[in-house]
């Protein structure tokens, strides 16, 4: 039941006119945007974070593993809060939250607060014997960080399942998610500015109390849970609506679709993941591409933003492709095999002496994996009902932060050890894994039974 003190002003409508559902999915877009600006802050301070408290690439991969580790966690009870309480309140709950927990990172670091708290709670973990200044209080922070974080890409997909059908859902769902692209596009310049200017902390605050603004428009804009579930657009569906407790985890995590949409996701999200979290070190360090700070600002910006037009140009030609083929399966599945193809180009980087082609070749392999994102959201629509998408996507981003924990978590000792070259050929052959679950673990894209 939506908050009385915060009446939603669509909770009267029998129905969303164009107009109002394009609103929707800009504010779902700048809250991904916000969201990505928010967690991108660290990955951009991490070559000056490192230098100042001494951390290597391994210790830096703790504190990007507790975050994974966090969204992993965090996924299924998310998808759960969703449903139970609805997109509207359940967005704004955890954006809030998020929010605070990015301003506590800038009182972070040795000999704080934050440290004092954090060094007895993670202290006990067998795999983390020594750790160095300020990592304890940064490792906790990025845990809550990626626990509040990963309801938004599930939020955004349960709200475009009951607000656009089939034929134009890939391009709605590319517009949502071209906000986590453009969110690490703007990032690097904003938070190189801002370290430059008034030191590393103002890099966490300024960006996060500024965002703030977004949470009044969302409450004036999407309506309740109730009304929200009478106007959503009701889809063909072989499961009819039914409680919550008619369809639990075991039951939907035993469909093969949803194993299918599990994997998709196992084997494209750690690309995305990967990129976020190591390209402004793999820039920075002599070993990747030896930039300066000042170029990070720039070039870690451009793979990111021609990823980004791969969520718009990929969405807008995933429903061109189910139009004209006439078919839901055929044209998503077409769609899903260019953009796993692009996705593979993240193994040419060993070869690639030029930085500006390095940079092209890396936002190709970023448009490919947006692309695969963009028509998975259509894709979660089509397969399971609205009232099911919270859970069923929530089951999917567990796999998908899963696979990134393990990908962020052993990216670091590989580097410390061997160098780019293995993770960038790791990178390039997980989409090849992502087609051979298209096509054989969820197959015909159709309605899910779950009876």
């Amino acid at each position: 039941m939506a908050d009385a003190r915060t009446p939603s002003p669509t909770s009267n409508l029998q129905s969303l006119t164009e107009s109002h559902r394009w609103t929707i999915v800009g504010l779902l877009a700048a809250s991904i945007t916000i969201n990505l600006l928010d967690r991108q802050v660290l990955s951009v301070l991490a070559s000056e974070l490192r230098t100042q408290f001494q951390w290597s690439n391994a210790q830096y991969g703790y504190i990007a593993v507790a975050f994974n580790l966090g969204m992993m966690i965090g996924q299924i009870p998310a998808g759960q809060l969703m449903d139970r309480v609805g997109t509207r309140r359940g967005l704004m709950t955890i954006f809030s939250a998020w929010t605070i927990i990015s301003i506590l990172h800038a009182f972070a670091g040795p000999g704080t607060v934050v440290e004092a708290i954090a060094q007895p709670l993670i202290g006990w973990i067998p795999i983390l014997p020594s750790l160095a200044a300020g990592l304890s209080g940064f490792i906790l922070l990025r845990f809550l960080l990626g626990l509040s974080e990963c309801g938004n890409y599930t939020a955004g997909i349960k709200a475009l399942a009951g607000l656009f059908p089939a034929e134009t859902r890939g391009r709605a769902g590319g517009f949502f998610n071209a906000g986590a692209q453009f969110g690490s596009v703007i990032a690097p310049p904003i938070v190189v500015y801002l370290a430059a200017h008034y030191g590393w902390r103002m890099g966490f605050v300024i960006p996060a109390v500024a965002c703030m603004i977004w949470i009044p428009f969302w409450l004036r804009t999407f309506p309740d849970k109730e009304a929200f579930a009478a106007i959503a657009i009701k889809p063909k569906t072989a499961t009819p609506a039914a409680s919550a407790a008619e369809y639990p985890i075991r039951r939907l995590i035993a469909n093969r679709k949803v194993l299918g949409l599990f994997l998709i996701r196992v084997f494209s999200g750690p690309i995305t993941t990967f990129y976020w979290t190591w390209l402004p070190l793999y820039l920075r360090d002599p070993r990747g591409r030896g930039m300066s700070f000042l170029a990070l600002g720039f070039f870690a910006a451009v793979p990111n933003l021609i990823g980004m037009s791969g969520n718009i140009v990929g969405g807008l030609l995933t429903d061109r492709i189910v139009r004209v083929t006439g078919s839901v399966d055929r044209g998503r599945k077409t769609a899903f095999f260019c953009a796993f193809l692009l996705g593979a180009l993240s193994m040419t980087m060993p070869w690639v002496t030029n930085n500006y082609l390095a940079v092209v070749l890396m936002g190709l392999a970023l448009f490919g994996n947006q692309w695969v994102a963009a028509t998975y959201i259509g894709t979660v629509g089509d397969v399971v009902p609205q009232h099911l998408a919270g859970r069923v996507n929530g089951i999917a981003g567990l796999g998908d932060n899963g696979a990134a924990l393990l990908a962020v978590l052993y990216t670091g000792v590989v580097v410390d050890t061997f160098g780019w070259t293995p993770v960038f050929l790791g990178a390039g052959m997980l989409p090849f894994m992502a087609m051979l679950s298209v096509f054989f673990v969820l197959r015909k894209i159709e309605p899910a039974r779950f009876d």
